[in-house]
């Protein structure tokens, strides 16, 4: 009797199984499936385009009825399809709008193609298969465009432009056996770069193999025109910035809830976009990088507030198909952010904060701090602790210039713990600490030698935005400035400095303790490594000379296998990677005085800024040079 019950359990398994296959995949993981066959496609084709030999395999009598493959004939055109289909395919994953709509146009046209000049009717077939589902499940297919500007043109024409030279350098080398003579690397070169412009160039072939490269090499130079005009002529859509009104509701949130964490007041870098709560008590600062939706620290405002932010902020990845993640967010943060939006959560590093009333140099713990000190001192240099707005506005210039020319890089790096900018007006409770010497020959800042940076953390703490120092000055400045802010603290009301982060502090820490094991060990050694490259294992030593109290931080994200692009989105946006032209400064776009909203914003978010009360909206203060 028990024996039946399989049976008809397995019997009707099978047609639920049928019917599944039947009705094809999941809705929502066409995208991916069609972007991976237009990215196959695409390399079949520049493959039947460049080699002779493919033209004429067993691979390429499968491939040759594939969409773009148009016959034996067109290996021009083989190849600047099989481009444009790449260039779609990561698009199509996305779930882009208008990758959708060239590819529902390129389909059609590649069935036509095979229908008209090869009458095939099994690569007709192929390209309708293709096309059937961008039709059934264009719902899924609704993404937004990124942020951009017409320096994509540029970037373009110099990706593309390098692109087509190697594949032209390719196409003209592989004809070898047909090449008269023995033209040089140089003369190649030559022949690409004159056939990209549509010329003969040096190097000849027998037969019509010659008709073949140049329309090839034509064909590539084409296809980089006419991406680079496309590029350069189509609607801009700005990178979302923080407007006034934006940062001014944000100043409100943090007046009310700055003090809950440390990281609060770098959600007013004007680099940053805000989605609000529906209550308007809660928001989340964001940017993009390179397809990721990177926020920053916790939420800011009223925590019962915080799921309706968060809601909003997936609602805008899910619009524009960007993979959301978290950096640096606190304990209670983390478990917010995965309890509402079913991501995960990895411990990243450790947050170092001083409490001031328990911070003191005497003790052997601290003893190099204090020696170190000591001796500074004794060599001239006075240190003062203030806050911005008790600066003149000379002073200020003159700090804002320093730190700007002590910057150890041509890029601004951070995000997650910078604020961007010094000396603002709009920021009075920032604290700046300085060194000063008078020096026999005072260089372009006077007396001036260091410069520590510090953002509100509610009414009582302060968080380290930057430390900048004259590489002429004596070693030594920055532990000198955090003693002095620490020591200047009560007179101030400041009860919590919070230092540097320190990535995988704990791994650092446990690492080099006697037991253990020999994947910590082998764990730390790769941080050890990587810091001869990144400040790891010294942020982490530096921080733990002032004995502070560690406050783990952590990274939200979707699925593992989105972890390396979010680790590399997050290095460009902290500074670390820069994939911008190396332009000189004068040519650099200037930011605008009054930074446009981002034109992506969804129907939703409008209708919230619509309904929720706003402060009253004033001037606010320009930026620091």
């Amino acid at each position: 009797m028990s024996g039946g019950v399989p049976s008809r359990s397995s019997g009707t398994a099978r047609p639920g199984r049928m019917r599944r296959i039947l009705s094809g995949p999941r809705p929502e993981a066409v995208p991916v499936l069609v972007g991976r066959a237009c990215a196959l496609v695409g390399v079949l084709d520049i493959a039947a385009g460049v080699f002779p030999r493919f033209r004429h395999s067993r691979m390429h009598a499968i491939a040759e009825v594939l969409p773009g493959a148009l016959g034996p004939f067109a290996a021009a055109l083989s190849l600047s399809t099989g481009v444009l289909l790449l260039l779609l395919a990561h698009g199509l994953k996305r779930g882009k709008r208008r990758a959708w709509r060239a590819a529902v146009a390129l389909l059609p046209a590649g069935a036509v193609a095979q229908f008209t000049y090869r009458h095939s009717l099994v690569g007709t077939l192929i390209s309708l298969a293709l096309l059937a589902p961008l039709l059934r499940h264009r719902d899924q297919f609704n993404a937004l465009p990124d942020p951009r500007s017409r320096w994509r043109a540029l970037a373009n024409f110099v990706l593309m432009s390098a692109g087509s030279l190697l594949l032209g350098l390719l196409i003209v080398s592989v004809h070898g056996e047909h090449i008269i003579g023995d033209p040089s690397l140089a003369d190649r070169i030559t022949h690409v770069i004159y056939g990209l412009f549509g010329f003969e160039g040096p190097v000849d072939y027998e037969g019509d193999t010659s008709w073949t490269v140049a329309f090839s090499l034509g064909a590539l130079g084409l296809l980089t025109a006419v991406t680079t005009i496309y590029l350069a002529f189509r609607p801009e859509h700005p990178a979302a910035q923080l407007t006034e009104e934006d940062e001014a509701r944000l100043r409100a949130l943090l007046d009310k809830h700055g003090r809950r964490d440390s990281l609060g007041h770098f959600a007013l870098r004007r680099d940053k976009a805000v989605v609000f709560s529906p209550s308007g008590k809660a928001a989340v600062t964001y940017r993009v990088v390179s397809g990721v939706m990177l926020a920053s620290g916790d939420p800011i405002g009223d925590v019962e507030a915080w799921p309706g932010a968060i809601e909003r902020f997936m609602d805008e990845a899910k619009a524009h198909s960007w993979t959301p993640a978290v950096m640096g967010c606190s304990e209670t943060g983390g478990e917010v952010w995965t309890r509402e939006t079913g991501l995960d959560a990895l411990e990243l590093g450790d947050e170092a904060v001083v409490d001031v009333a328990d911070f003191s140099l005497a003790g052997r713990a601290m003893r190099n701090v204090r020696q170190m000190v000591k001796r500074i001192e004794r060599a001239g240099y006075e240190t003062r602790v203030r806050r911005v707005r008790d600066l003149g506005e000379a002073e200020l210039e003159r700090i804002r210039q320093a730190a700007d020319d002590w910057r150890g890089t041509d890029t601004e790096r951070g995000f997650s713990m910078a604020l961007g900018r010094v000396g603002d007006p709009a920021d009075g409770d920032c604290l700046i600490a300085t060194a000063h010497k008078q020096d026999e020959h005072p260089g372009p800042y006077g007396d001036l030698k260091a410069i520590l940076h510090f953002v509100p953390w509610g009414t009582d703490g302060v968080s380290l935005d930057l430390m900048r120092r004259d590489r002429s000055a004596d070693p030594g400045m920055n532990e000198l400035l955090i003693v002095a802010a620490l020591q200047a603290a009560p007179k101030l009301g400041i009860a919590r400095v919070s230092l540097n982060f320190a990535m995988f502090r704990a791994a650092l820490a446990r690492g080099e303790k006697i037991g253990a094991g020999p994947v910590l060990r082998a764990w730390r050694g790769l941080l050890v490594f990587l810091s001869r490259w990144f400040q790891i294992e010294s942020l982490y030593k530096f921080n733990a000379k002032f004995q502070p109290r560690w406050e783990p931080r952590f990274v939200v994200y979707r699925a593992s296998a989105d972890l390396p692009r979010i680790g590399f989105a997050a290095m460009q946006a902290e500074g670390f990677v820069t994939l911008a032209l190396p332009l000189p400064r004068y040519l650099r776009r200037r930011r605008l005085a009054t930074p446009r909203p981002c034109a992506h914003a969804t129907t939703a978010e409008r209708d919230v800024r619509a309904a929720c009360p706003r402060p009253p909206r004033g001037r606010r203060p320009g930026r620091s040079a």
